[in-house]
């Protein structure tokens, strides 16, 4: 009967042996590791979404109470009394700056523009009918104001903004039927008024094009 060969730790053999169970027992970590990783970067995006649809729900949610709440000391004017007709001829108009009534065919570019110099009434109650807000001021306003006013009209598609030495206040804001008069463009109830009426539901053609009208020349 043959005798059995001592194991040698030493030997090539054993060395390979060592070699492969070193290996198989750091792929089976890697692999853990790897698992780990996966089901942890699956949480965290799980958890980013849930927390995009919450805050995107907050935020709608947020913008629908604005859109209910009423504007505190805004005018408003019955809709059904404010014509609606296309004219070709001068329109006289019983609020400065008008909110509503006849109108021309041609409507204000009303996609942010800032004018520099007041506006045909006529063309800008029709960018009114289309959603739009009008932000007019005299001679009152600061600089600062305007320059701020003016910032967030040129980001806000339906809305337009031009001077009106003859108005009462010192900015006004107005959309069909609905205006409202502030003294400085800090005062919260602005940010208010172009939530709730920037294509409000008081709007008479709510998707009409701001675009492709009346320019400033």
């Amino acid at each position: 009967m043959a005798s059995r060969t001592p194991y040698d730790g030493n030997s090539p053999q054993a060395r390979i042996a060592e070699m492969r169970r070193a290996e198989r027992s750091r792929d089976r970590r890697n692999a853990v590791l790897a698992v780990t990783a996966a089901a942890a970067v699956t949480a965290g995006l799980i958890g980013f979404g849930a927390w995009v649809m919450i805050d995107k729900k907050d935020k709608a949610n947020s913008a629908a109470a604005a859109r209910k709440a009423p504007v505190t000391g805004e005018q408003s004017w019955d809709a059904k009394t404010l014509g609606r007709n296309h004219v070709e001829t001068p329109v006289t108009y019983p609020m400065n700056p008008p909110v509503g009534g006849d109108h021309s065919p041609r409507w204000m570019n009303c996609n942010g523009d800032v004018y520099k110099n007041p506006v045909p009434e006529v063309n800008a109650v029709h960018s009114l009918e289309h959603g739009a807000v009008w932000v007019t001021y005299n001679e009152k306003a600061s600089k600062g104001d305007l320059d701020t006013l003016a910032g967030t009209v040129s980001k806000t598609p339906y809305t337009l903004m031009s001077p009106d030495k003859e108005q009462a206040g010192t900015i006004m804001l107005s959309a069909w039927g609905k205006q409202l008069t502030v003294d400085k463009a800090d005062d919260p109830r602005v940010a208010q008024f172009f939530t709730k009426y920037v294509q409000g539901p008081q709007t008479p053609e709510p998707g009409a094009a701001c675009t492709n009208g009346l320019a400033e020349k």
